[in-house]
């Protein structure tokens, strides 16, 4: 029975060597974009994504828990606004806070997460008009620390985070091609 049990601890000790191991080769940043393009002049989508309180039209995260506790401070719109928020385990809490804008082609984002995981991040979103289309680019993008690079060896966040910002763009364009 030893011996079993020598070999299980053994075999035990391999495998999180192994995930250990696996999780120190992931890179130390982490940077998940989208883009799609729409059909309305960069003016149209840009008060969308630089006034807080018009990301409940479109923002995926918002859908996720409607009874999300959210707060507006500092500026109206632009530099300077801030919004927080705490919710449930699907949308957890954090705070975002706009650093830059440069109208109407770009949006810099302060992205701090306090639940269910810390992560300070930055997101970007930026419009670039071509003719009758304007092709909208987010971004995020920051540290990795090694609990991240850890959960990345068993789930790809650039696909689940990837997936929400597709939705977003989605109703995004859907809105400034009313």
């Amino acid at each position: 029975m030893f011996e079993v049990l020598v070999i299980i601890a053994v075999i035990l000790a391999i495998a999180i060597a192994a995930v250990l191991v696996l999780a120190a080769t992931k890179p130390n940043t982490l940077r998940v974009q989208r883009s799609t393009s729409v059909k309305a002049p960069p003016e149209r989508i840009f008060p969308l994504i630089s006034d807080f309180h018009q990301w409940v039209t479109w923002s995926p995260y918002e859908q996720k828990d409607p009874a999300m506790k959210r707060t507006y401070s500092g500026a109206e719109r632009g530099r300077g606004a801030v919004y927080a928020w705490d919710g449930d385990k699907n949308v957890g809490s954090g705070r975002m806070e706009i650093l830059d804008v440069s109208a109407p082609s770009k949006i810099a984002i302060k992205l701090d997460f306090f639940k269910p995981f810390e992560g300070h991040n930055t997101a970007e979103f930026t419009m670039l008009p071509q003719g009758h289309v304007t092709y909208v680019t987010w971004l995020m993008h920051g540290p990795a620390p090694f609990t991240s690079k850890l959960m990345q060896v068993f789930i790809n966040l650039d696909n689940i985070i990837g997936k929400d910002f597709e939705i977003g763009l989605a109703n995004l364009k859907r809105l400034a091609e009313k």
